[in-house]
């Protein structure tokens, strides 16, 4: 998960670049980049750290340009290297900088392809590297000396047939324009809109819509999977189709929790999705457990607020805002260790007692992954006196790794794996939890846009809707992770007994 963002303007686009990508902050926190272009000539920072830090004065006044493209990264695979920071440049042909959003699955073969048949070499581990050398070399092999729009494309289609996995790129090829496009699948997002100056119309390229209209552009609308969109840096649009087979399933999680509730991914208000998936969580309740004694239903800020308020309302259940948020700590699901989401999770919340003091609480989640984050909710509420805590997840079980962007690439990091409800709930120390089904989650998105006929639900259901993920490509990833987490419990960080627990899961798929 990963926010990028592409524009082509009539005026410098740093500052509106900036501005996007304090919009997008949500999607990566771990380093920040932007790229600019100026006649023939190209202007570049990106390091570590959130965008208001990577980027000061002296920086902006060095990005000059009228089109440009930006990133902010979280680590996939808990990479903290600012040499990872993107986005990435290869100088032939033209010059080409891109920005990457997702996972590539085929990583290893492509890098050794790259190196004996393209001849070109791979600086960092990163997989968006590597798709921007692969995407460099078929542009090249086409032998244009100034690349039109057909070039482009041709170019996109061949990195169709070689790519496989999840990807939403923005590329800058220098002095001729800006490119997008999205995987076959339509995995990650990606959207684009324009907006009217006096100088002409501008396009701005990103993940989500609200960067969009935070800016003052209207949606135009997402781009299908597979498709190619190619804004010269005059301003003239084209658009094609460049996959063969091209099928929408996108990423469910996005709507759960990875995009803010005001994006419209895919016709699909996020906002709406989180209402409705609160609907159906109540109506669970009311079907499963009719005689409960709830109190009051508490949301874990912030992404589970819409959820939890609607699911109040249909349980005609008291809504109170039990914890106060720190909002000058990260996301914690997108901290690159494990005891560092622990540590942040008690700096990040601060209970109000009289919320809890004697009463039966319903806390609302929207997901439980790893299982340390609502492990440490849960306690905070008994220190400040709940007399039950119930714990719900508008999401299901995340019982399989993720392995198309998100940070979850390990089974033994999930709570569910292997476990039964009845066995998370022990070991979170709830007395009682309730997940949300599959099919209700699924209806709950779908119906924003009937249109989608499938979701990538792998993390649920172990569907890896792309194809070629085998138990070796499973057990691989597992052991890069073991390593990475070995190399950041060596830092001095410590982990207790009992959140070692929650997270100690069964190796078995």
């Amino acid at each position: 998960m990963c926010g990028i963002v592409g524009i082509v303007g009539r005026s410098f686009v740093n500052q509106a670049i900036y501005d996007a990508l304090t919009v997008l902050q949500h999607r990566g926190q771990d380093a920040a980049g932007i790229v600019t272009c100026d006649d023939d000539r190209l202007y570049l920072r990106k390091d570590n750290g959130m965008v208001r830090d990577v980027f000061r004065s002296r920086h902006m006044h060095r990005l000059v340009g009228n089109m440009g493209i930006g990133h902010v990264r979280y680590p996939t695979a808990g990479t903290t290297s600012s040499a990872e920071a993107q986005p990435f440049y290869v100088n032939s042909p033209y010059g080409i900088t891109l920005a990457h959003n997702g996972n590539l699955t085929n990583t290893d073969s492509l890098a050794e392809d790259i190196y004996r048949a393209d001849l070109r070499h791979i600086n960092t581990s990163s997989d968006s590297e590597v798709l921007l050398n692969v995407f460099a070399h078929e542009l090249q092999q086409l032998g244009q000396l100034v690349p039109q729009a057909d070039d482009v494309f041709a170019a996109v289609a061949r990195v169709h047939q070689r790519v496989e996995g999840a990807y939403a790129v923005i590329a800058m090829i220098t002095g001729y324009g800006i490119l997008a496009f999205r995987d076959p699948h339509g995995i990650r997002p990606v959207c684009y809109g324009r907006r009217d100056t006096a100088d002409g119309p501008e396009y701005m390229i990103a993940s989500e819509s609200v960067a969009l209209s935070g800016l003052g552009f209207h949606l135009v609308r997402d781009l299908a999977p597979g498709e190619a969109i190619y804004i010269s840096a005059e301003g003239e649009v084209y658009t094609r189709q460049c996959a063969k087979k091209p099928e929408l399933k996108p990423c469910i999680f996005e709507h759960v929790y990875l995009a803010r509730p005001d994006s419209i991914i895919d016709g699909i208000s996020v906002y709406k999705a989180r209402l409705r998936m609160g609907e159906k969580l109540a109506e669970k309740i009311e079907r499963e457990w009719p005689d409960h004694d709830i109190d009051v239903v508490i949301p874990i800020p912030d992404t589970s607020r819409t959820a939890a308020l609607q699911m109040a309302n249909m349980l005609e259940l008291k809504y109170r805002e039990g914890f106060i948020k720190n909002r000058y700590i990260g996301r914690t699901f997108i901290m690159p260790g494990q005891q560092q989401r622990k540590k942040s999770v008690r700096q990040k919340l601060n209970a109000i007692e009289l919320e809890f003091s004697g009463k039966n609480v319903l806390l609302v989640d929207d997901s439980i992954v790893r299982g340390t984050t609502c492990y440490e909710i849960i306690q905070m509420a008994r220190e400040a006196g709940a007399n039950k805590v119930y714990f719900a997840s508008a999401a299901p079980a995340v019982i399989y790794p993720n392995v198309y962007g998100i940070d979850m690439p390990a089974a033994q990091e999930l709570i569910a794996h292997g476990r039964t409800t009845e066995e998370i709930c022990t070991l979170i120390g709830a007395d009682k939890l309730i997940y949300q089904d599959l099919e209700d989650l699924v209806a709950a998105c779908r119906e924003g846009n009937t249109d989608v006929q499938e979701f990538d639900c792998s993390v649920f259901d172990g569907n890896y809707v792309a194809g070629n993920i085998d138990r070796d490509y499973l057990d691989n990833l597992e052991r890069q992770r073991n390593g990475i987490q070995q190399s950041l419990d060596l830092e001095g960080h410590e982990t207790s007994t009992a959140a070692n627990e929650a997270v100690d899961l069964h190796n078995s798929y």
